[in-house]
C-alpha cells in the first residue's frame, strides 16, 4: 500500500509527539542544570539553602520535611549528586537513549520536588513535567528521533527503550 505524504500513520504521529515532548523535558533538565550551577545551587551552602527554605515554606508532609533534613544535612554529597543527575538525564532523554528508566528517574525526581516545593510556587509548575516524564515512560518515546528507536530494531521487546 502506498501512502501520500499527508497520510501519515497515526502511530508515526504519536511517536513524534512523544519524541517532542521528550525533547522539551531533556532541554529542562540541561537548562535547569546550567541555571543552578551558575547560582551555586551545587555547593554545599546554596544546596542546603534551598532545601531549608522549602523545609520552612512549604506545606510537604512532615515526613518529607524531615527527608528534606537529611538531605540538607548532607548536601556535600547529595548536590553534586543531584547536578550529575540531572544533567545526565537531560543529556539521554535529547539523545532518546534508554528513555524508559531514564523517564522513570525524571518522573521520580520531579515528583520529589513538586512534593518538596509544595505550596511554595504554582501548583502546575512542576506537575505538568512529571506527568510528561511518566507519558515518556508509558509511551516507549525513544523510538522516534533517538538511539533507542536503533536499539529496538536488534530488540524490540526490551523494557529499556
Amino acid at each position: 500500500m502506498r501512502m501520500t505524504t499527508n497520510e501519515i500513520p497515526a502511530q508515526n504521529s504519536a511517536a513524534n509527539g512523544l519524541a517532542l515532548v521528550r525533547l522539551t523535558i531533556g532541554a529542562m533538565f540541561v537548562w535547569v542544570f546550567f541555571e543552578n550551577l551558575g547560582k551555586g545551587g551545587y555547593t554545599a551552602a546554596g544546596y542546603a539553602a534551598v532545601i531549608n527554605y522549602y523545609i520552612k515554606n512549604s506545606h510537604s508532609p512532615a515526613f518529607w520535611k524531615s527527608v528534606m533534613e537529611i538531605t540538607a544535612s548532607h548536601a556535600a554529597l547529595a548536590a553534586p549528586m543531584q547536578g550529575a543527575m540531572e544533567i545526565t538525564v537531560g543529556i539521554l532523554l535529547i539523545l532518546g537513549a534508554l528513555t524508559r528508566p531514564v523517564a522513570l528517574v525524571a518522573f521520580f525526581f520531579l515528583s520529589s520536588l513538586w512534593l518538596s516545593e509544595l505550596g511554595t510556587s504554582w501548583i502546575w509548575e512542576l506537575l505538568v513535567p512529571v506527568m510528561a516524564s511518566l507519558g515518556l515512560v508509558i509511551g516507549r518515546a525513544g523510538r522516534a528521533w533517538g538511539v533507542d528507536s536503533i536499539l529496538a530494531r536488534k530488540n524490540p521487546t526490551a523494557l529499556w527503550w
